[in-house]
């Protein structure tokens, strides 16, 4: 029988022990995670912030299906040596374990930007629920939040606190919100509802500094402006966790790098998730690191499947509006689009066009046909015939199938 280690217990981890599994229901399958709980759903976190959520309604995978599957999970558990020559790994307790095939689902971190004064108290990131668990602490004495950075799970947090009673500015540094799923019309429509929830907003706005006085904190911005809060919660993105792999000498520029079947440059050691680089794209995304782990735990069990890519989507809400977006979303206006919009009801359509095939969409506030548009980007279904029904707002999208 063949032994499989894993390290993390991310998305990417799970999915590629319950691949592994089905493909071997008798090998042994080790899992080693830093964190104290098991597997969770990271973008719930805004919701466990405020209470709408507890810990065991975001937990994907508990302790009994572990057990069930027949895999030894050690939380609390830092892997820091990986041998491939006696294909060994030394725990932060000084075990050692061996492996036949292994897995680096290490997963990414939150990315600080060096900002001057970022690591004094009251300042937070969020990435796990022992982050969540003290920006709760925080905030329950506290009237006042700066978030910097405008992205996805940042403004679900800000969004959560501001429900939770804080008053919310937001520091944006690109010139509109969510600068990876919307282009500045969408983006203009997102700022004016946020606005009229409370939300202040400086965008186009690099930080200088933040700076604490008796408990008080001050956010300088480059543009001379300062703001007063009580904490600060910075959401500037995800960088892979590389210790592991770059103790191993492998290859990494985005992230590790590895090829179709997810095997990295040293032979049985595979990677997958938020820590990898594949074909040049690194995707950081929920349903790319399923995908990937799905498929490395499959040829770590001896198939042979390849990993072609996932076309980046997502289906969400942001601030409680329902959104999706994928593929190109042509944020800078190059390609052809066919765009509905309606200011009254807050809502905007962007069809990203290349050759009359959908090469990306942006939904927001209406995501009706959101499952054919994605379907169409996925099978480069050409729209030809439809073109100009699709500018209307009642276009029926069972006519993309």
């Amino acid at each position: 029988m063949a032994q499989y280690i894993i390290i993390g217990n991310s998305a990417a981890a799970n999915s590629a022990a319950e691949s592994i599994r089905k493909a071997d229901a008798q090998s042994s399958i080790m899992m080693f995670s830093k964190e104290k709980i098991p597997f969770y759903y990271v973008p719930a976190l805004p919701e466990y912030l405020t209470g709408e959520r507890e810990i065991k309604e975001i937990t994907i995978h508990n302790d009994q299906w572990y057990l069930d599957n027949n895999i030894e999970l050690y939380l609390s558990t830092e892997i820091i040596e990986i041998d491939p020559s006696s294909k060994r790994i030394k725990t932060n307790s000084n075990h050692s374990f061996s492996y036949d095939k292994l897995l680096l689902a290490t997963g990414g971190y939150s990315f600080v930007p060096p900002i001057r004064g970022s690591d004094i108290e009251g300042v937070f990131s969020l990435r796990t629920i022992a982050d969540a668990d003290e920006i709760i602490k925080k905030a329950s004495v506290s009237k006042e939040l700066v978030l910097i950075g405008g992205g996805l799970l940042g403004l679900e947090a800000g969004n959560g606190l501001r429900k939770a009673g804080l008053k919310v500015t937001v520091v944006e540094f690109f010139p509109r919100l969510l600068p990876r799923q919307m282009d500045v019309d969408g983006a203009a429509i997102l700022q004016k509802q946020m606005e009229e929830m409370g939300f202040s907003f400086y965008l186009g706005a690099g930080t200088k500094e933040i700076a604490s006085d008796n408990g008080k904190l001050t956010v300088n911005l480059e543009s001379g402006d300062r703001i007063a809060t009580d904490m600060v919660l910075i959401s500037a993105g995800v960088r892979p966790e590389t210790t592991l792999a770059k103790a191993l000498n492998l290859d990494i520029d985005k992230g590790v790098r590895v090829d179709d079947s997810l095997e990295t440059g040293i032979r049985d050691i595979y990677a997958a998730g938020d820590l990898i680089e594949h074909r040049g794209c690194f995707y950081g995304t929920w349903t790319a690191s399923m995908e990937q782990g799905r498929i490395a735990g499959s040829n770590m069990a001896g198939k042979d499947e390849s990993y072609k890519g996932t076309v980046l989507s997502n289906t969400l809400k942001v601030v409680g509006i329902n959104m999706v977006a994928a593929g190109d979303i042509d944020p800078d206006g190059n390609l052809e689009s066919i765009i509905f919009k309606d200011e009254n009801s807050r809502t905007y359509r962007k069809l990203v066009l290349k050759n009359d095939i959908i090469e990306g969409a942006t939904l927001f506030g209406d995501i009706h046909g959101s499952n054919e548009i994605l379907n169409a980007i996925k099978t480069k279904k050409t729209i030809t015939a439809l073109k100009d029904d699709l500018y209307r707002k009642d276009f029926d999208f069972s006519r993309l199938s």
